[in-house]
Order: structure tokens, then sequence, then C-alpha cells
């Protein structure tokens, strides 16, 4: 992967001056649920540098790939994930990949998204259709992939996610994500959440629980998760993630037991793209050399590199 330069300086300055990105994984209410919390500005950042990306599309595709980072700590082993979004609005969708090393990339599937008037809100409903939501997962020595999808129910992508983990995977699981906009269209904080019950616990509860229910407990903490303030306009006012979770959730113990890297990251290069093209039939590598240009010029369109192959290399 090729990685875009950043080159806005007053955005620089900004990015060095808030919480490093990383993603801080917890548990919480002896263990009966499982969180995870991503400071992604400089993720975003960089995707957004990657594809250049307009603001309405910074925003539909950001949010993908918040929520496909958020779903790493669901990876079995050195497994992978594709997050599909599909309508048929004008926005069209998304695909997002994600592995268990903590890379993530992706791309639109309408780019520029067609648009009549200014942006009036960050409400991406009115730019997203009917359509499926669709969770592939790639395990480490699994002979087939295993596919969950569910059709798309509330036009927004955390919380079809949240009824996607309720339908195919039949987890209790929820999503929240942010993206923060300066007045000059810059990202200045991007965020999310994910909070899940872990299936099937057991045990004797401390004399903490032992007043709650099951029931009263996942009420306390969706109304803990809810009160959360826009994880964005928290990252992007210097805020931090450990206030966060030992704040948000005080009530129910919480602990993180593990801080991760996730980056925007392809495993892309020019060796492997010759590698692709050599690999042609013998009459289409013949086509290539006598009708395209000289370099060829290759896109990746997973993360927006560009690599220039000479013929002669072929």
């Amino acid at each position: 992967m090729i990685k875009a330069e950043i080159k806005d300086k007053e955005l620089l300055q900004h990015l060095d001056s808030i919480e490093k990105d990383g993603m801080s994984i917890f548990v919480m209410a002896e263990g009966r649920y499982r969180g995870a919390f991503f400071n992604g500005t400089r993720f975003i950042n960089q995707m957004r540098a990657n594809h250049n990306l307009g603001i309405l599309e910074t925003l539909v595709l950001g949010q993908g790939a918040l929520c496909a980072a958020l779903m790493i700590p669901t990876i079995k082993g050195m497994g992978r994930l594709v997050f599909r979004y599909d309508t048929n609005g004008p926005a069209a969708g998304f695909v997002v990949e994600a592995d268990s090393a903590g890379g993530v990339r992706g791309y639109l599937l309408q780019d520029p998204i067609p648009i009549d008037k200014p942006l009036e809100s960050w409400d991406l409903s009115p730019f997203f259709g009917p359509g499926v939501l669709t969770v592939t997962r790639i395990n480490e020595g699994a002979r087939e992939p295993q596919i969950g999808a569910v059709e798309i129910q509330h036009k927004n992508i955390a919380q079809d996610l949240t009824w996607y983990f309720a339908q195919s995977e039949q987890i209790n699981t929820a999503f929240n994500t942010s993206i923060q906009f300066d007045k000059e269209g810059r990202v200045i904080g991007a965020g999310g959440m994910f909070i899940q019950k872990m299936p099937g616990f057991g045990g004797k509860r401390s004399a903490t629980f032992a007043d709650m229910s099951e029931e009263d407990l996942t009420l306390a903490v969706e109304h803990a998760f809810g009160s959360a303030p826009s994880y964005g306009q928290w990252f992007a006012e210097k805020g931090n993630r450990e206030d966060i979770i030992y704040g948000l959730f005080r009530n129910f113990n919480p602990s993180t037991v593990l801080e991760r890297d996730i980056t925007f990251s392809c495993p892309c290069s020019q060796e492997r793209y010759t590698q692709a093209i050599k690999n042609l039939g013998k009459e289409e590598l013949e086509d290539i050399k006598a009708k395209d240009p000289d370099p060829l010029e290759v896109v990746c369109h997973n993360c927006g590199s560009v690599y220039y192959i000479p013929k002669a290399s072929l």
C-alpha cells in the first residue's frame, strides 16, 4: 500500500495535539459484557487522503470502516471479515475488509455520491435505500466462509449492524460511531464503540450485582451505552478513551484488558499486481502490451494506491 500524504498543516497540528489512535478492549460486570472503544481520527484521515474523498463520502465509508474495525475483536484466530452495505439509494453502499492483525481497508460502491443540494444534516438515511447488510467471516483453516445477511432496517450503519448481530449471529451487541468535522470540512475527531453480552455466561454473582436480574443488568448497560457523548467531538476536544470507559460504565467495574493498534492498511503492492498481470492468459497479455499505455496504471480499489507498471517488467 502507498500511503497518501496528508498535507494540511493545520490538520496535522491538530492531530498531534489529541490522543493517539488506538483501540481499548475491556470487560465489565464480572465478565458478562465485553467492549471495544476506538479512537480512529488518524485512521479516518488516512482513509480519506488515500481515496481523496469529499465530506459525504468520508462520512459513509468512514462509518463503515469504524464499524469494521470494531468487529476485529470478534475475529477468530488469524481470520478476516468483509462488511458489505448494499442499498439502492444514491450512496449505493460500501465494502470494507478487516483482519485480525488490525488492518482495515475498503471502498465506496458509488464515488462521488450524487447529491441535489448541499448537506443539511449528518443524517445519512436520505442516501440509503432498501438493501442488504452482509458480514462474511473467513476463518483460518475453515473450508468455507461464514456468511450472514439481513435486510437493512434503519438506514443507519451502526444501528443496522446492531440489528445484524441480533438476527444473524443472535448475540446482543450494540455499535455507535461518530465523525466530527470542523467548519472547513476537516475530520478533527472520529471514533466508535461496541458492547457485547457474552453468550452462555454462568457462575455465581458477587454482592455488587446479586440484586439485579439479567434483564435489569442489560437495561442498565444499554442506558449507560446510550448516554455516551459524541465520540468524534470527544476526541476532537482532546478527550481520551480511558475517561469514557471508566466514567460511562463506572457502575459495572470495567477493566481494560488489551490495547490494540488499528490502521488503514492494505496488503497490495506493485509486485503483487505485476504478478497478477503476468498470470493472465497469453492472448490477453499480448493485447495489453499492444494497446495499453506504458507504463500501465493500476489502482487498488481497496485503498486507492496507484501503481505504475512498465510493460518491460511483464
